[in-house]
């Protein structure tokens, strides 16, 4: 994160600002970013079928179904287990966006998933929805 101050004087009155420049994907505590980070910066490629203000879904690189979809909050937060009171509207904000995006795409039948740790299958530790179904999408 890099932080830049700005003090000075108009007129006697002192003034200041403050401007806090890092990605809006993900906060500088992180000790390492992943690739969904680089997805979200357009860092790396891929194939993209929804983003709006809170969320972005694009295919899965290793799919397990005929459509195989990853939808990644914006908001960063690991895994399903760190997710905390203030956070905890993001699962159900991913689960919304996955129904409302089937619900155009005119798939009926779809599985929705949360890997939790290693140990629940979770390979990137960026917290994510899996949208799994037997139907095409319209627009593929």
């Amino acid at each position: 994160m890099n932080v830049e101050c700005r003090i000075w004087n108009v007129g006697g009155t002192q003034h200041t600002t403050f401007n806090i420049l890092h990605s809006s994907w993900y906060s500088s505590s992180m000790e390492e970013r992943t690739i969904f980070h680089k997805i979200l910066d357009r860092e790396i490629p891929a194939s993209i079928v929804y983003e709006d203000d809170e969320v972005l879904a694009f295919k899965d690189i290793h799919p397990k179904a005929t459509t195989h979809l990853l939808f990644v909050p914006k908001h960063f937060v690991a895994s399903i287990a760190d997710v905390t009171p203030e956070t905890a509207h993001i699962p159900g904000m991913l689960i919304l966006k996955a129904q409302k995006f089937a619900q155009e795409q005119g798939i009926r039948g779809y599985k929705l998933t949360f890997h939790v740790g290693k140990g629940g299958g979770q390979e990137v530790f960026y917290l994510h929805l899996h949208f799994l179904s037997e139907e095409l999408l319209i627009s593929s």
